[in-house]
């Protein structure tokens, strides 16, 4: 197939976290003989501000990780819109420009015979609805929603079974653990401040427990003020700044283990969606506990793939047993990596998109015997 995908930065992952499962997923189709193009606007803002603050040799892990991935940049919606006519599958992003979106629209209405999907992986259909209701997706054939609380939203809206739930994943070709052992001594949290909407939680699951645990902690992100960078120093935190997403296994392999805390959005609304960290974390085989959330979809099994705690306190009690205890640590990731690669890589998300696909040109093909 020849397939279009609209992001808003495939070559930057400067607080752009869909880059990282889109990555994997379009190498996978590439890798299976699709003909794969990407598409972004010129001036992106993930991108200028990676370049800004790093340089262009900040590209240079993700052109190394991914050599057989590249993309082309657009400077108007109707430009960019374009390059989706002949396509067989065309999927654009949440994170475009409501005129790009419009505008693919506007090219499948006027006879594009491609399926058209729009792709949603954020909180924004419940922290902003108005303005994800203000997409024009009248011609859309679908929408991927990262899981089942975000398809709930979009049924809703009257999608009905035109939604489709699709998980992220691990892009397990660059996500394994290493293939020698490194000594391991240290926490790890890779994770941006963004607008502080959980500065109190990394307090309470990551900088304080730390300590009681008697671990150092090194802490990789974006977007983080000058008191925040105050407050990780307080606790003996060493803040590293941006970290390539291509550079994270290497990052995983040399710490004892990582910590997973969500947002709010996804601990209050939008229950059952976990971040990529997650996925990635455990198919590099690094023992993980995460705050509380629900994993009301069963993605993983809780208590033997990677540790849920309830509070700050037991954070500290768990981190103190993974440190002392190498049994846990081996069984945790035993059971991490199991889980992954039985279930949630970008092989498996790849069969699932090619799925949908399939089960909305069937009935088009039976239209038009």
């Amino acid at each position: 197939m020849r397939i279009v995908y609209f992001t808003h930065s495939l070559r930057s992952c400067w607080n752009h976290g869909n880059a990282h499962f889109v990555r994997g997923i379009l190498s996978e189709l590439v890798e299976r003989g699709h003909d794969v193009n990407v598409l972004e606007p010129e001036g992106a803002w993930s991108l200028s501000n990676l370049v800004d603050e790093h340089g262009e040799d900040a590209l240079e892990p993700f052109l190394s990780a991914y050599p057989e991935l590249s993309s082309r940049t657009y400077s108007r919606a109707e430009e960019g819109a374009a390059e989706a006519w002949g396509a067989d599958l065309v999927i654009v992003h949440e994170w475009n420009d409501p005129e790009l979106v419009a505008a693919v629209g506007r090219l499948r209405s006027r006879g594009g015979r491609f399926i058209l999907l729009f792709h949603d992986t954020h909180h924004r259909a419940v922290s902003a609805p108005h303005e994800m209701q203000g997409y024009e997706l009248g011609a859309y054939d679908g929408v991927l929603a990262f899981g089942s609380a975000l398809a709930r939203v979009y049924e809703q809206w009257g999608w009905g079974d035109r939604v489709f739930v699709w998980h992220e994943a691990a892009d397990t070709k660059r996500f394994h653990p290493p293939r020698r052992q490194r000594n391991r001594d240290a926490l790890l949290w890779i994770g941006n401040w963004g607008d502080g909407e959980r500065g109190a939680e990394i307090v309470e699951f990551i900088l304080d427990p730390a300590r009681k645990a008697g671990l150092a902690l090194d802490v990789y992100g974006v977007r983080y003020p000058a008191d925040a960078k105050r407050k990780l120093s307080d606790f003996g935190a060493r803040y590293h700044g941006w970290l390539a997403n291509a550079s994270a296994p290497a990052v995983f392999a040399e710490h004892l283990a990582t910590v997973h805390v969500p947002r709010r959005f996804y601990t209050r609304v939008l229950p059952g969606i976990p971040t990529i960290r997650v996925f990635e974390a455990l198919a590099c085989g690094i023992p993980l506990v995460s705050a509380p959330w629900d994993d009301c979809e069963q993605l993983f099994n809780v208590g033997d793939d990677f540790l849920m705690v309830r509070d700050g306190e037991e954070m500290a009690r768990a981190l103190g047993d993974i440190k002392e205890d190498s049994g846990l640590r081996a069984s945790l990731v035993r059971s991490g990596l199991e889980t992954i690669r039985s279930r949630h890589t970008c092989a498996h998300r790849v069969d699932e998109l090619l799925h949908i696909a399939e089960a909305i040109r069937a009935p088009r093909l039976e239209s038009a015997a």
